[in-house]
This record gives structure tokens, C-alpha cells and sequence, in this order.
């Protein structure tokens, strides 16, 4: 494909932008030499990657429309209400970016030259998880501002799907803020840990993934919900895959969790983990981190590196309490 000067600028975006989001959206290699685009990778991400370069251009000229798009792979298409548009969209398209950007996606509003409803059509394309993920996002988005849109009428879902698919939870209204955490912190740290999806639409959340993800974020929430009325019981961590348990001095918890749990949180934020006191089935009370992922001995994410974080922390407070105490 060859451009103009005036093209090229927009083909690339900002930083490189566009051409970061035609690259991931369609999984092929996009890159410009000179004034020209070249696509490497297989027949169909090729294809995927022209058809996206067209769709945006044809936006330049006025309002594009992807026909036949319900047989498509590729795409996802979102109702808008009108009156949600420019928020979901953003000032300069900014919230519509950020979501392409964290996703991977393209998207764009769909309106043939003829329609103005009381809706419109945002199309997402890109990989069927990645498109999940953005479309559970704007859903997200529309309902804050226009309650019951997604949600009106809706219940508890669990698919009996192994492989990707959505189930749903609902939760009552003192739930909603614990299970979102300051800034959606909670939210993202349990989406991280489970591997799934994990979105708040309203009170309803959707997680979606393969159905080893979908479990463990369910399990996740449970157990979060479950804290806020006590201790938690885990009986069978030792035979789980995404558990490492460990036993802390009597002496070290205190310093270990910090104060209402502020150092677990650290711990957490730095490796995308999962970390709380539990009770085994004597009673006995451990920590365990919860992750998807193992880790590595030289990682910076996953159960290993938030086992070394803890260990650190308890050679610390036995170091400072041997010093005081010779």
C-alpha cells in the first residue's frame, strides 16, 4: 500500500499509535517504509490489517458502515444510546483510545449517511478475548451513565463452555464498592491474579475466559466478599495450581500484612497477585498467594516473586527484632 505525505501521519498516529492498534487488532506486522505499508504475517491477518487501514481512511471522507459485519470473526458490535456517545467516545476520542489501547482493538461508531437513531453502532474488531474485554468495558461505561441499560432484567450466569465464554454474578449494593476498590484497584488485581476478564457493569460483573478462568475469578470474589465477615477457610490449597501457601512467625504477621493490610497490597500491586490470611481445615491460620501465574526465579510478577517480597519482609522484622533484643 503506498500513502501520500498527508496520509502517512495519519496511517502512523500519534506516537505511532494508529499503527500500533492496526498491528495488534489484526495480529499481523504493520510497518512503514518510506511511504509505504507492508503487512507480513498470513493470508487472513494480512487481509485484516488492509480492511482496518481502509475502514480508516473511509473515515476521513464521512460515516463508515462494515456491511455483513454478523458474519464476520473479527467483529463485535456495541448499541450506544445517543445520549452516551460523547462520553464514551471522550474529549478527541481520548476514552475510546485509552480502551484501544488497553485492548488491542479498533473501533469505531458505524452509522449509514441515512440513519441518525436513538442509538448508534460501535464496532470493535480485533480478537474475539480482546474485543470481550472492550466491549465489556464501553458496557461498563454506558451504564454508569445510563443505568438498566445492559442490566435491566438480568441474571446469574455460569456457562458450561470449557472454552471461552462469559458468566455473570450480581452483586447487592454494599458488595459493588469492597469488590471495586479505590479507583477499581480491587477490580483489576483479581482480574490479574484469575487470568480472566473481569468487568463491573452496573452490579452485575461478567467474567469472561476459558472456564479455568472464569472458576478462579468466581472463587477469587467469593473469597473477597467472604473477608469482610471474617476469617476465610481454604482447605484444599496444596492441590490447587495457582496457590503457594506459607507459614509466617507469630511474630512477623503483624508486620508482614502492615497496617489493614497495606503491605499485602503493596506486595499485590507490584506482582499481580492475590495475597490473604486463611484458615486451613485445623484452623491453623497461613498466607496464601493466589495467580495464574508461577513465575520465575528472576520475575518481577507471579506467586514466586510475591514469595520472595514476603520472605523479605519477614528476614527484616526477625533481623530488627535479633538486634533488639542482643
Amino acid at each position: 500500500m503506498t500513502f501520500q505525505d498527508d496520509e502517512l501521519s495519519y496511517a502512523l498516529g500519534k506516537q505511532g499509535g494508529t499503527r500500533k492498534k492496526l498491528e495488534r487488532s489484526s495480529g499481523a506486522i504493520v510497518q512503514y517504509v518510506g511511504h509505504n505499508a507492508l503487512f507480513s504475517g498470513t493470508r487472513s491477518e494480512r487481509k485484516k490489517a488492509r480492511e482496518y487501514m481502509k475502514f480508516l481512511f473511509e473515515q476521513l471522507e464521512g460515516p463508515v458502515y462494515v456491511d455483513g459485519w454478523q458474519d464476520r470473526d473479527d467483529c463485535t458490535v456495541v448499541e450506544v444510546p445517543a445520549e452516551c456517545i460523547g462520553y464514551v467516545t471522550g474529549a478527541r476520542r481520548a476514552a475510546l483510545g485509552t480502551i484501544e489501547e488497553e485492548w488491542g482493538v479498533l473501533m469505531f461508531f458505524m452509522n449509514r449517511r441515512s440513519e441518525r437513531g436513538r442509538a448508534e453502532e460501535l464496532i470493535i474488531c480485533g480478537p474475539q478475548r480482546a474485543r470481550r474485554g472492550a466491549e465489556l468495558k464501553v458496557m461498563s461505561s454506558v451504564e454508569t451513565k445510563s443505568p438498566g441499560q445492559f442490566t435491566r432484567g438480568i441474571r446469574e450466569k455460569t456457562s458450561s463452555e470449557k472454552g471461552f465464554d462469559t458468566d455473570r454474578m450480581i452483586f447487592k449494593d454494599d458488595e459493588l464498592s469492597y469488590a471495586l476498590g479505590k479507583e477499581g484497584s480491587t477490580r483489576k488485581k483479581l482480574e490479574g491474579a484469575s487470568g480472566a476478564i473481569l468487568q463491573y457493569v452496573g452490579h452485575v460483573a461478567f467474567i469472561a475466559g476459558t472456564m479455568k478462568e472464569r472458576r478462579r475469578a468466581k472463587e477469587y470474589v467469593t473469597w473477597l466478599l467472604a473477608q469482610r465477615r471474617g476469617s476465610v477457610t481454604i482447605t484444599n490449597a496444596s492441590a490447587r495450581d495457582d496457590s503457594t501457601e506459607m507459614h509466617i512467625p507469630e511474630n512477623c504477621k503483624g508486620w508482614v500484612t502492615g497496617n489493614r493490610g497495606s503491605e499485602l497490597r503493596r506486595m499485590e500491586a507490584e506482582t499481580g497477585t492475590y495475597i490473604f490470611m486463611a484458615l486451613d481445615e485445623r484452623g491453623e491460620e497461613r498466607l496464601i498467594i493466589f495467580c495464574h501465574n508461577a513465575g520465575s526465579k528472576t520475575g518481577t510478577h507471579g506467586r514466586m516473586a510475591a514469595e520472595r517480597l514476603v520472605n523479605e519482609m519477614i528476614q527484616e522484622k526477625l533481623r530488627d527484632d535479633g538486634g533488639r533484643g542482643g
